[in-house]
This record gives structure tokens, sequence and C-alpha cells, in this order.
């Protein structure tokens, strides 16, 4: 039953995250309408280097943060609205990627949404992307925070004073 609502947990997060989201961004970019037809960049060129640097990194924490998420967690990362889709995770991860960030997949999702944008030169994507990192992404890492404090207690509180939100920054 585990690994059955595992493989549920990567489908599920694969079909949104992977497939939808980037989808809808990349149908937003080809809107040829202001301010999604607006650049942002006067070159192309530098749009799409700097955009794929982006998803480079962006598909980097994603991968790793899984990983040690999955073999030293002892779970995975479908848990959406207190509904665990895959199984909760048993240990607290605070090394590998969660040594710069408590949410290296939150940073490596946006990261790969906003390379998209980047790359389709977009101000218009680069607009819905920012609104709803703050009116949707941020209330929903909150709500997992509290989570996480009622489930590991004062590890978790300690690891979150030293630990930054969503951007990989050095652990304190």
């Amino acid at each position: 039953m585990k690994l059955i609502r595992h493989v549920l947990g990567y489908v599920a997060g694969m079909l949104i995250f992977a497939f939808l989201i980037p989808y809808g961004v990349w149908a937003m970019g080809s809107l040829e309408l202001p301010p999604f037809n607006t650049p942002l960049f006067p070159s192309s060129g530098a749009a799409a280097a700097l955009g794929i640097l982006l998803f480079g990194a962006g598909l980097i924490f994603i991968i790793w943060s899984n990983v040690f998420l999955f073999f030293r967690g002892k779970g995975g990362p479908a848990d959406i609205a207190g509904v665990a889709i895959s199984p909760r995770t048993e240990k607290l991860v605070v090394d590998g990627p969660y040594n710069y960030t408590r949410n290296p997949m939150v940073f490596g999702a946006n990261a790969v949404y906003l390379a998209i944008t980047i790359y389709l030169n977009s101000l218009g994507c680069l607009i819905v992307w920012s609104v709803l990192f703050v009116l949707v992404v941020i209330p929903v890492v909150r709500l997992e925070e509290k989570r996480l404090a009622s489930d590991f207690g004062d590890s978790y509180t300690r690891y979150k004073q030293r630990t930054s939100m969503i951007i990989p920054l050095p652990g304190k």
C-alpha cells in the first residue's frame, strides 16, 4: 500500500507540477496580447541563456530534494491541504538541499516556471508568476510549515530558525 501511495503521489505531482503548470506558462507566453508579448529583455538570446541556466538549477533542486525526502525522510512530497497523497515523511530532513532551503522542491519548481517565463521573454508571464507566487505559493508553504512544526516539534523550530524558507542560502 505504501508503494502505491508513493507512485500515486509522484504521478500526481508530475502531472500537475511538471506538465500542467509549465504548459500553462508556455501557453500564456505565446499570447499575442500586451503584456504577454512585451519583452523582459532587449535581447532574446540573453533571455534564453538565463532561462536555460535557471531551468537547470531548478531541475537539480527538484530531483535532489525528492531523492533526499524519499531515502532520508522515508516519505514523499505530495501533501496537499493536509491530505497526504504519498506517505508523509517519517524523519525531518535537514541535509542535502534541505540545508540551504526548507522548501527545495518549491524553489526548484518555481525556478523552472520562472525560467520558462524568462526564456519566453514575457512580461505578462512574469506578472502572473509573481502574483501566483505571493498569493498561492507562500500561503501553501506556511500551511505546510504548521504541519511540520506539529509533526517534528522543536527540531523543526530550530531548523526553521537557521534555514531559508525558499531561496537557497548557506545554513546559519
